[in-house]
């Protein structure tokens, strides 16, 4: 055999390299089905979908655009598919949970669709030209996210039967090419995802994300699934004990009514059965039934049947009515714990530079450069309403390029009162 007949040391390594790929199974791939029981899924799913619709319409009235949010689909995502899922750089928006649950929760969309947003929120008409968010736009975005989010939180409250609140949110450019963001992230390997479609009039129509660790998102479920089946155990034990209590109480009149039909000797018989007749007058065939001598033991007066036309029994125990004391009346008591289902109520905050009044002939002639003179001297403090309601007074500062209000003095509540009249 010559040397040709060989193999080299290099197709003999290549050989086995092609063996061992064969013979090594696949790596499986985890589905959602493995994670999340069909049970959990609709669940999540319809948490998504309650929070989310909340969101929607606080994201409505921010634009003025009508903005839906389809049924969301639960699926997971793993940190090796965050390249494929997110080619684009996307704007995450990251808020913790400090009050009913432990967790963070992380809504990414295309920053396009955060674009438009940001352009609607500062007057624009939805068409942004810039390819970059700049600093105003994420500003602009960051509240906008903040407004849907609060009302998510607050919608879970209601869900939960439990106070839920959150930290103001932060927000990121989710770049994937230089790694920009992904720490940001939950940092479990896997990751729940629920995908909304959004739709914006006929601006945007395209997918929002919601990010949730499987801890946080098993907690949710297994909240929601045991507040849900603690009422219906108590139903079912009370409807138990329902038809014990109605017997009680129809055995009751029987056992009171018993001795006031029974005739006391000596006494004169009830009134309203006359004595020169018998009592048989309403009985089949007028019977009567004869008199007995006073001072001897009376039988007992039997009641006659009504469908003959029997008198009714008239020895009825009459009590006067005694009605309880509305001071001392438990619904009387103010529960202060009530109070706090009020700190989530909008309010509307508005500063008042100063007003005038003036004709319909002035307003139209007025024109782009013309000065309005109001009611307010130079340096005098600014108004601060709280629902068109004077409640303090203060000065106008900057704060980073946007105005500002720092408060100097709050309005008496002996002057707020004579407002509110």
């Amino acid at each position: 055999m010559t040397s040709k007949d060989y193999l080299s040391q290099e197709e003999i390594d290549a050989l086995l390299k092609q063996t061992e790929m064969a013979s090594s199974p696949s790596p499986s791939v985890l589905s959602v089905d493995d994670i999340l029981t069909p049970l959990e899924q609709d669940a999540l799913g319809e948490i998504g979908n309650i929070t989310f619709g909340s969101a929607a319409t606080a994201l409505s009235t921010l634009l003025g655009k009508k903005v839906d949010i389809t049924t969301p689909r639960v699926s997971i995502i793993s940190r090796d598919q965050f390249e494929e899922e997110f080619p684009k750089p996307h704007v995450a928006v990251h808020v913790t949970y400090i009050d009913g649950f432990e967790g963070i929760n992380s809504l990414v969309i295309k920053t396009r669709d955060a674009q438009v947003i940001a352009d609607l929120m500062l007057g624009g008409e939805g068409n942004p030209q810039e390819e970059e968010l700049n600093e105003i736009h994420i500003s602009a975005v960051q509240e906008a996210m903040n407004q849907m989010m609060g009302s998510a939180a607050t919608s879970m409250s209601t869900i939960f039967n439990r106070l839920v609140n959150i930290s103001p949110p932060g927000i990121d450019i989710l770049n994937m090419s230089n790694g920009n963001g992904v720490n940001k992230l939950p940092v479990d390997e896997t990751l729940i995802k629920i995908s909304f479609r959004l739709i914006i009039g006929d601006l945007i129509d395209s997918t929002i994300m919601q990010l949730l660790p499987i801890e946080f998102a098993k907690d949710m479920v297994h909240t929601l699934i045991n507040e849900t089946e603690e009422p219906a155990a108590n139903e079912s034990a009370a409807s138990q004990e329902a038809p014990v209590k109605e017997s009680v109480e129809q055995q009751a009149p029987t056992q009171e009514q018993a001795p006031m039909q029974q005739q006391v000797p000596g006494q004169m018989p009830p009134q309203g059965y006359p004595q020169d007749q018998g009592y048989g007058m309403g009985m089949p065939g007028g019977a009567d039934m004869p008199q007995m001598p006073y001072g001897q033991p009376q039988m007992p007066y039997p009641q006659a049947p009504q469908q003959y036309g029997g008198i009714p029994n008239r020895n009825v125990n009459v009590q006067p009515v005694q009605f309880a004391n509305l001071q001392s009346a438990p619904y009387a008591q103010v529960d202060e714990n009530n109070l706090n289902l009020l700190m989530d109520i909008p309010l509307k905050v508005t500063v008042e530079l100063g007003r005038t009044q003036k004709q319909i002939k002035d307003i139209l002639e007025l024109s782009q450069g013309s000065i309005i003179e109001l009611d307010k001297l130079a340096g005098e403090p600014v108004d601060i309403l709280v629902n068109h309601k004077l409640v303090a007074k203060g000065e106008v500062v900057v704060i980073d390029e946007n105005f500002g209000v720092r408060v100097t003095d709050i309005v008496s509540q002996w002057d707020r009162i004579q407002k509110l009249q």
